[in-house]
């Protein structure tokens, strides 16, 4: 081993030559695992960190339609200081009604914020009785300022100044407008809160330093059993934020592993390349006595050092993405990441990294220190050196470690078993592939043309490098592809579930006793607009079967239904967009025992079967329903789609609002949308319209982010896919000079040469395109459908027309590195080969 290094280490003091490619493929492979594990984590840190100032206290109970009853508050108090803040959506406007924006109103007491500060743009107090602060977007948009007045409801504002910092900003999740902050003594003057309005109503709880959040919740929940409310804790202050980065983080892991073993095929060109120029110090220690332990030992020792500075600078640069991305793009994050070094994200990067080099790089070397002095002096080091099976077994274990360590690491773990077993058989698949197409090439007649018949027999040749530029050249393109395929359904995710004749408005919170009032303005308004209202309840699912969701240890990923406050109605007929698929819909003037009827894919997540009871909690009253049937919702209508619809006995009794959509005729312009906004404002204060292009503004924000991220993956995935390729092309290099130059002393000119690699490559980059492209459509379906919750509308076009400018990619490339053989003279290089 001592001489083995020092061999290694005087060898690599004429520098890095033939080996910058492994250098690279590896700091590409890493820097993408490191950059992405180490945000991740940051984001993760920050949201733990600031648990408390993004839920606003260390206990949090969220009720919805009502207030903490006194024996409620009570126990709550006992755990620590309450704080009590009323959430609801409101229209704003401007002192005479017009220019309404729908807002996210917040009222909150004097003891708000438990944790953080809130603070205004330009300094003063916190609004007081008759006061509101307000976004700088809601500013914006009634073209207001601190000083003036807005009206909410019955009441006029004055605006106390533009919000700052809001402590719990990020706790809240998803709104559908800008914030405005008002006194809790104020809300009530705003006749908003009617009943059968939607409104939560949420309670944070300061506790002292040495209080379990656990416990706290716990002896709470065991005090008030009928309370029905949602919890959480300062350790998991927004679940929605932190299962969103998640699954992002999971997503982008795996595209960093893909481009890791892209990069890794890269390493063993790389190193078959470098050794096929070692040739001549190879012979000479054989020659000179060196065993062949001593050659395998050396050449190893210089892989792990050479590995091992690419692996540090993948470090490097992965470990200072969280800074990178607050800098450039901080405001894209939802909350700033809590900047550090996280030596776990590092440290399974740098595994990852050192057991792919290996991985790859080990049969070369073994093929090294098995062929003979005699046989280097010949040349032909990859023909006649013999890997053995010794070494298989190697690389099966090394290759079982990779595997051991991305499932184990991973958030779904599945998913990661499904990624590797894809991988391997891509592998498989491709290597086969390349068998085959040597083999087909020996048996096809030779062509007439001789460029042509010379291309074709490159292909089969002995020694040719057909099986090592189909893997490169099929994983670069899938990858590609694949990546393009994600991008291009987050693209087209909003514009092709936008049905072609979508509603203009949702009206939320409409008086029971005013919907017929409700239709005469649009009516009056818009003589052809098409008005569906429907029922609208709001509440947690407290028990499935016999089992109380607060005593679920985990609740599974589909089962939507059972996260918080859900929206809830009844009604008499089905719904226009629903099919039901397992019972049936209950009878017209059906009064027997209350039914319910739930969304398939919560059923299937839940296990549930028709007949099964189900309970949920309305306005603090539980009320219990057994299944009739499973619908199967095409939530694509953009209609009021519910994922729990009751029978009107269960609960018509109940105090409750409604909701309607308005779809306007063809032709109806901004005007008539800004009369009905005022004329039902003026006429319902508590009622709020929600324009259906802002929701999908909003959401085409979220995609593009969501495409942005693809995007950096996959130029990651590009730059490793090229590295692979530039590997595969310099590990035939030398071959590649051999006949150029018995070619060119032949007769045959370079163009004639060039054009023979030409179409060699051409006709590779066709053919591997066929396994490409199927590849990148089932590999994106499963991402997009399965990983990331997407529905499945990919552009073609622009899949085959990224995967068309991977294969001239590949033409390119492959010309380009055949210039070097091109230039060789043939004197010189007949006495070196």
């Amino acid at each position: 081993m001592s001489l083995a290094l020092r061999f290694a280490l005087r060898d690599l003091r004429g520098g890095l030559t033939g080996l910058r490619l492994l250098v690279i493929c590896l700091f590409l492979g890493v820097a993408s695992l490191a950059g992405i594990g180490s945000l991740t984590a940051s984001i993760n840190a920050a949201l733990s960190e600031q648990g408390q100032t993004i839920l606003g206290g260390d206990l949090a109970f969220d009720l919805n339609q009502r207030i903490a009853t006194p024996d409620e508050w009570a126990a709550m108090e006992k755990q620590g200081r309450v704080s009590q803040v009323t959430r609801l959506r409101a229209m704003i406007a401007r002192p005479d009604g017009a220019d309404a924006v729908l807002s996210e109103l917040k009222s909150v007491d004097a003891a708000w914020p438990l944790y953080g500060s809130f603070t205004l743009a330009r300094g003063g107090d916190r609004p007081g009785f008759g006061e509101v602060a307000i976004a700088d977007a809601l500013a914006d948009r009634l073209g207001v300022k601190a000083g003036e007045q807005v009206r909410i409801g019955d009441k006029l504002f004055r605006i106390s100044g533009i919000i700052a910092q809001e402590p719990d900003r990020v706790g809240s999740g998803f709104t559908f407008g800008p914030t405005a902050i008002v006194a809790a003594e104020s809300l009530d003057a705003t006749g908003l809160l009617q009943p059968g309005s939607i409104y939560e109503t949420q309670y944070r709880v300061r506790t002292p330093a040495n209080v379990d959040p656990t416990a706290a919740i716990a002896a709470v929940s065991a005090a008030t059993p009928g309370a029905g409310w949602e919890t959480r804790d300062r350790t998991n202050g927004s679940p929605s934020t932190r299962r969103f980065i998640d699954r992002m983080g999971q997503f982008l892991s795996l595209v960093g592993l893909t481009a890791l073993v892209v990069a890794g095929i890269g390493v063993g060109n790389g190193v078959a390349s470098y050794l096929d120029g070692k040739r001549p110090g190879i012979a000479t220690l054989k020659a000179l006595g060196a065993s062949s332990r001593t050659i395998f030992l050396t050449y190893l020792l210089q892989i792990i050092i050479v590995s091992a500075v690419g692996i540090a600078l993948g470090l490097i640069v992965g470990g200072l993405l969280p800074w990178l991305v607050t800098l450039f793009a901080g405001d894209m994050l939802p909350v700033p990441p809590s900047l550090g070094v996280y030596p776990s994200a590092l440290a399974i990067s740098a595994a990852y990294g050192l057991l792919t080099a290996l991985l790859f790089a080990l049969v070369p070397l073994v093929r090294a220190r098995h062929v003979a002095a005699a046989a280097l002096f010949r040349g032909g080091l990859g023909e006649s050196g013999k890997s053995g099976s010794g070494v298989w077994f190697a690389v099966i274990f090394i290759a079982a470690l990779i595997a051991a360590l991305a499932i184990s690491t991973a958030r779904e773990p599945g998913l990661a078993a499904i990624f590797l077993a894809a991988a391997l058989a891509l592998l498989v698949v491709l290597s086969l592939f390349g068998v085959l197409i040597q083999r087909v090439a020996a048996r096809l007649p030779r062509p007439r043309h001789p460029l042509a018949r010379l291309a074709l027999a490159n292909l089969h040749r002995p020694g040719a490098q057909t099986g090592r530029l189909i893997v490169a050249l099929g994983l670069g393109l899938s990858l590609f592809t694949t990546l393009a395929v994600v991008e291009t359904n987050l693209s087209g995710q909003m514009a092709s579930s936008i049905p072609a004749k979508s509603p203009s408005f949702f009206a939320l919170d409409i008086p029971s006793e005013g919907v017929d009032q409700f239709r005469t303005i649009i009516a009056r308004q818009s003589p052809g607009a098409d008005v569906v209202t429907v029922p609208s309840l709001r509440g947690p699912v407290v028990a499935v079967r016999n089992q109380r969701v607060a005593d679920m240890k985990e609740i599974p990923e589909d089962a939507w239904i059972l996260r918080g406050d859900r929206g809830l109605t009844y009604l008499e007929m089905l719904p226009t967009g629903n099919t039901v698929v397992d019972g049936k819909w209950w009878p017209r003037n059906y009064s027997g025992e209350p039914l319910v009827s739930v969304d398939i894919r919560a059923a299937k997540a839940l296990n549930l079967k028709v007949g099964d009871m189900l309970t949920v909690s309305v306005l603090g009253v539980e009320v219990p329903a057994r299944i009739a049937n499973f619908r199967e919702i095409d939530w694509d209508t953009m209609g009021l789609n519910f994922g729990m619809i009751f029978s009107p006995n269960a609960l018509k009794d109940a105090p409750h609002s409604y909701l309607a959509t308005i779809a306007l005729p063809g032709g109806a312009g901004a005007a008539q949308e800004k009369a009905i906004n005022r004329d039902i404002i003026r006429a319902f204060p508590s009622a709020s319209l929600i324009r259906v292009k802002e929701v999908i503004t909003s959401l085409g924000n979220l995609l593009g982010q969501l495409s942005a991220a693809v995007r950096v993956a996959a130029s990651i995935a590009i730059a490793a896919g090229i590295a692979v390729l530039v590997g595969a092309i310099a590990a035939a290099r030398r071959t590649r000079t051999y006949d150029a130059v018995l070619l060119k002393l032949l007769g045959a000119t370079r163009r004639q040469v060039l054009a023979v690699q030409a179409m060699e490559y051409a006709l590779l980059a066709l053919l591997v395109s066929g396994i490409a492209f199927a590849v990148s459509a089932g590999a994106g379906w499963y991402l997009a459908t399965k990983t990331l919750g997407l529905q499945w509308t990919p552009d073609w076009a622009v899949v085959l027309g990224t995967l068309a400018a991977g294969a001239l990619l590949t033409l390119a490339l492959g010309l380009l590195g055949s210039l070097p053989a091109l230039a060789a003279r043939p004197a010189r290089a007949l006495r070196e080969l």
